[in-house]
C-alpha cells in the first residue's frame, strides 16, 4: 500500500485544544513524523463543550444534536479546520486527515458513542479528504469501542525496537494501556481516570486548569480512606478490555479534604488504578508514559512506586508525549482508508477484528 501524508487530529477528554500532527504511513508502519501543532479552545469554547457533555447524557440517539451540541459540533469542526490551516503551512501537501472529533458520550454497554464534528464539513473547508467517526463500528459489533490506539503503539514499539513486554500507557483525561509483547500481541483497555478527576478538582477549588507539575499533590498526603472509597468502584474488577466515558468517577471522596491533599489523593487514584491495570493484565518490565500526565513528575513517581516498573516518557523515547494522539489518529486514518482493522478481541473485545471509520471525500 502506498505511503500517505496525513493529519492527524485530537481533541481529547481534557478538552484544552485540538492537537495536529502530520505522519507518514502506508497504516502498518511510521515512515516519518513531521510537524505539529496545538490550537487552544478558548474559555468561552471549553465552557460550552462542558454544557454539550453534560446534555449529552441523555442522548439515545448517536446522530441528534439537539441544543447547545449543535452549537458545539459547529465550534469543534471550525476549530479542527483551523488547526489544520494553521498547520498546512509548514507540511506541504497532504493526502487524508484523520478526525476523531470530541467525545461527549462513550456508553459501550448501550452500544452507543457519540462524538461530535462534522467530517463532511472538515472535507469541504479544507480541501482535504477525511476519515472519521472511527469508534461507531466497533461498539455497533459489541466492542468497547475503546482504546483504538494499540496499533499505533505496536507500530511505536516496532520503530523503537523495544524488547521485554512494554507498557504503553496514555494519561489524558482518561488512562489507557497498551500492552504489546515481543511478536507484536497486544492487550489494551482504559485504567480508570487519568487527569481529569485532578483538573476538575483544581478547577472547582481555585479555577486553575490543572496541578501544574503536581506542585499541588507534592505539597500534600494521600488519605488512605478516601483513597479506598475511590478504588472500591466496581468497573476495576473487570477484566481488559474494557473502556469508561470521562466522567464514570465521582471525586466526592476526596470533598472533605484540603486541596493539596485532594490533588495527593487523586494523583495515588491514577497512578494506582493504572499499575493495578497492567499487574493484572500480566505485567509490563517497562513503562512509557505518553500524554499530559507525562508532564508531572510526581504522577510518574506514584506510578513507578506503585508499579515496581521503571517508568520512562515518550519523549525519552523520541516519541511525542504531546501529540501521541493525534499521531495515532494519523495512522488510524490510513488504516481506516486502506480497510484494515482499527480494532481486535484483545484490543476492545469486539468479537473479531474491526475495520471502521467513514471516509468523507473533499
Amino acid at each position: 500500500m502506498p505511503t500517505l501524508r496525513v493529519i492527524g487530529l485530537m481533541s481529547g477528554t481534557s478538552m484544552d485544544g485540538v492537537d495536529a500532527a502530520l505522519v507518514e504511513t502506508d497504516g502498518e508502519r511510521i515512515g516519518g513524523f513531521g510537524p505539529a501543532r496545538f490550537r487552544p479552545y478558548s474559555d468561552e469554547e471549553r465552557a460550552i463543550l462542558r454544557q454539550a457533555l453534560a446534555e449529552a447524557r441523555g442522548l439515545t440517539d448517536r446522530h441528534a444534536r439537539p441544543g447547545i451540541l449543535y452549537e458545539a459540533e459547529v465550534l469543534v469542526t471550525v476549530a479542527h479546520a483551523e488547526a489544520v490551516e494553521a498547520l498546512r503551512a509548514d507540511t506541504g501537501p497532504v493526502d487524508l486527515l484523520g478526525f476523531h472529533g470530541q467525545t461527549v458520550l462513550h456508553a459501550p454497554e448501550r452500544r452507543l458513542t457519540v462524538q461530535i464534528g462534522n467530517g463532511r464539513a472538515l472535507a469541504k473547508r479544507t480541501g482535504i479528504e477525511v476519515a472519521y467517526d472511527f469508534r461507531a463500528a466497533d461498539v455497533a459489533a459489541g466492542g468497547q469501542g475503546a482504546p483504538l490506539v494499540p496499533v499505533f503503539h505496536r507500530a511505536l514499539v516496532a520503530r523503537s525496537r523495544l524488547q521485554g513486554r512494554v507498557a504503553v500507557v496514555n494519561i489524558g483525561g482518561v488512562a489507557n494501556v497498551t500492552l504489546v509483547d515481543e511478536k507484536g500481541g497486544l492487550v489494551a483497555g482504559d485504567t480508570g481516570p487519568g487527569n481529569a478527576l485532578i483538573d476538575d478538582f483544581v478547577r472547582e477549588r481555585t479555577g486553575a486548569a490543572m496541578d501544574a507539575g503536581g506542585a499541588l499533590a507534592a505539597a500534600g498526603r494521600v488519605d488512605p480512606i478516601a483513597l479506598d472509597a475511590l478504588a472500591a468502584h466496581p468497573w476495576f474488577a473487570l477484566p481488559m478490555p474494557k473502556s469508561l466515558d470521562r466522567n464514570a468517577f465521582s471525586p466526592t471522596p476526596v470533598a472533605r479534604l484540603s486541596l493539596s491533599d485532594g490533588a495527593a489523593t487523586l494523583s495515588a487514584f491514577t497512578a494506582t488504578t493504572i499499575a493495578g491495570a497492567i499487574r493484572h493484565a500480566g505485567g509490563a518490565s517497562r513503562i512509557v508514559v505518553a500524554g499530559g500526565g507525562a508532564h508531572n513528575p510526581v504522577l510518574l513517581a506514584m506510578l513507578a512506586e506503585r508499579s515496581g516498573v521503571p517508568v520512562t516518557t515518550a519523549e525519552s523515547l523520541g516519541w511525542s508525549a504531546d501529540f501521541m494522539e493525534a499521531q495515532a489518529f494519523a495512522f488510524l486514518a490510513a488504516r481506516s482508508k486502506f480497510g484494515l482493522p482499527l480494532s481486535y478481541p484483545e484490543t476492545t473485545g469486539v468479537p473479531r477484528p474491526m475495520p471502521g471509520g467513514i471516509i468523507a471525500s473533499a
